[in-house]
């Protein structure tokens, strides 16, 4: 397939309620989409960079820039036969794992279109419904925080993702876990902590959890190694591990006992499969995380969790969670049983409206024919 343009567009979500982390509070999110037209097709991919480089060094503006200059010069004009080929081209581009991880995004979506099937069937999907859960944001007041914790128990999560920080730990999970003794939690403190928390996590120890997600450095394994042989909850790897290098690090120290695998932040669909076949080769289960992702980032979330190793539900939650109108159609909606149907048409499953696309977007750059 010939690649003729690729068109980004930077767009700003208003969200449906303020969310809450170790890193700060957001209200908007801003993302990048990547456009992608080759042989009469277009597909679409999604950036998951931030305003800011809190969650991870890349940015908006990071992103728009190596995409733009760098990324999509590459493909241009240029006949590409497979989504490995893509990450061949980008092999000496060294970081950058959400800016190319978006492009890929894109040519995946028309791969699977050129064979008349779904992204997850494309990739060895196994399931037809992925389970998920909701990652719940800091609230101001414990009150606050139970009360949103118990609006989507009421929807229906079966899964609590619960954000921590030192001084909104200990006493927080406790009382959720008090009201809800029976319910599958977790919690996520992103980076936030250092060995010397030590004693927190021994407390959350107690808590019945399924795990705890990134309690250290952003780029430590050591420490988490040392941290885990403490404790009898798995630790989850979320931002220390960049590539499948990363994943085979950590494991091989035991660092972790569970990985939480998103495409952005691993550079791609490919890298995240490699990912999952290294977990599952290890006998250790994977989830897929969230960013906050518009539904095209959404439906590549739900095929690469539909893969058989994907045991532990995801933050992948109903459209409705973040934004009251996508840019992008079918919502997604929670089904009975906690779980999100993925989509079975060619492609990612997912159509970007162009009216929704317009109110949002802040700036557009085509490289190419456009």
């Amino acid at each position: 397939m010939k690649i003729e343009s690729i068109t980004l567009h930077h767009i700003d979500m208003p969200l449906v309620a303020p969310f809450e982390t170790s890193f700060g509070r957001e209200t908007h999110r801003p993302c990048i989409l990547v456009e992608m037209r080759a042989d009469g097709r277009t597909g679409w991919g999604e950036c998951v960079a931030g305003a800011g480089p809190w969650y991870a060094y890349e940015t908006i503006g990071t992103a728009w820039h190596i995409i733009g200059e760098f990324l999509a010069p590459m493909l241009i004009d240029q006949d590409i036969d497979s989504p490995e080929a893509i990450v061949e081209r980008f092999a000496h581009v060294r970081g950058h794992p959400m800016a190319r991880a978006a492009v890929e995004a894109a040519f995946w979506d028309i791969f699977a279109q050129v064979h008349g099937v779904s992204l997850a069937r494309l990739i060895g999907a196994t399931r037809q419904r992925v389970s998920v859960g909701v990652s719940v944001g800091i609230e101001p007041t414990l009150a606050a925080q139970l009360e949103r914790i118990a609006q989507f128990v009421e929807a229906g999560y079966a899964r609590i993702k619960l954000k921590i920080k030192p001084g909104w730990d200990v006493t927080v999970v406790r009382a959720v876990r008090d009201r809800w003794p029976d319910i599958a939690l977790q919690v996520d403190a992103n980076s936030a902590y250092t060995l010397a928390d030590a004693p927190v996590f021994r407390e959350l120890d107690e808590m019945n959890l399924l795990l705890i997600e990134q309690p250290l450095h952003h780029e430590d394994i050591v420490d988490h190694a040392r941290l885990q042989a403490q404790l009898r909850t798995p630790i989850c790897l979320d931002e220390s591990i960049h590539s499948p290098e990363h994943a085979r690090w950590a494991l091989d120290i035991d660092a972790c006992r569970v990985i939480n695998i998103k495409i952005g932040r691993v550079g791609g669909l490919t890298a995240a499969r490699q990912i999952h076949d290294l977990c599952a080769d290890r006998g250790v289960p994977v989830w897929c995380g969230g960013m906050l992702e518009t539904n095209v980032g959404r439906a590549v979330n739900l095929a690469l969790a539909a893969l058989p190793n994907f045991t532990l539900p995801g933050d992948i939650s109903a459209s409705a969670r973040y934004y009251h109108h996508d840019i992008a159609t079918p919502d997604f909606v929670l089904n009975d049983d906690s779980t999100i149907t993925v989509p079975d048409i060619p492609g990612t499953g997912v159509v970007v409206l162009p009216e929704r696309l317009r109110v949002v977007q802040v700036r557009e750059m085509t490289i190419g024919k456009g």
